[in-house]
């Protein structure tokens, strides 16, 4: 939005968080979408890598439930990132019916790849903060997700 744009804007809809979070939303969405596809990455493949690299191997619902990815997704995501080799899949030995997803030595290298493009991302989101209000604005973000979470 220009600066016209936001001087245009009613003071009563720039006072409300809920207006200015779905805002920054979009603009953050739009941001990280465009600069992972230029890397060819996708939210949802740094979410599970993410998730195997910090909790280990797990089935598809289990990486449902860590990532917050529909389970219905999961299958299609898992299924990129096993055609990438970023993932291996292998028949859970307990029940034969599910798999057990583990991160590849080569989703490990992408990871850390995808990392670093989301580091310069956010740097650019967050650019007009310094780096304490950074790790406040982040701190605040954190506390009411998760006060929203458990009330949910």
């Amino acid at each position: 939005m220009s600066d016209d744009g936001a001087r245009k804007t009613p003071d009563r809809l720039r006072r409300r968080a809920s207006r200015l979070l779905s805002q920054l939303t979009m603009r953050s969405d739009r941001l990280i979408n465009e600069g992972l596809a230029r890397a060819d990455g996708r939210k949802w493949h740094y979410a599970v890598l993410a998730s195997l690299q910090e909790y280990g191997p797990g089935s598809q619902a289990e990486l449902s439930r860590r990532s917050g990815i529909y389970r219905s997704d999961m299958v299609g995501v898992v299924k990129e990132l096993a055609e990438r080799d970023l993932v291996e899949r292998v028949p859970d030995p307990d029940d034969r019916r599910r798999n057990v997803i583990t991160i590849s030595v080569r989703g490990r290298r992408r990871l850390r790849h995808l990392d670093r493009i989301l580091d310069d991302l956010h740097d650019e989101l967050l650019a007009p903060l310094s780096t304490a209000e950074r790790d406040q604005f982040l701190q605040l973000l954190t506390r009411l997700l998760d006060h929203h979470t458990r009330a949910s």
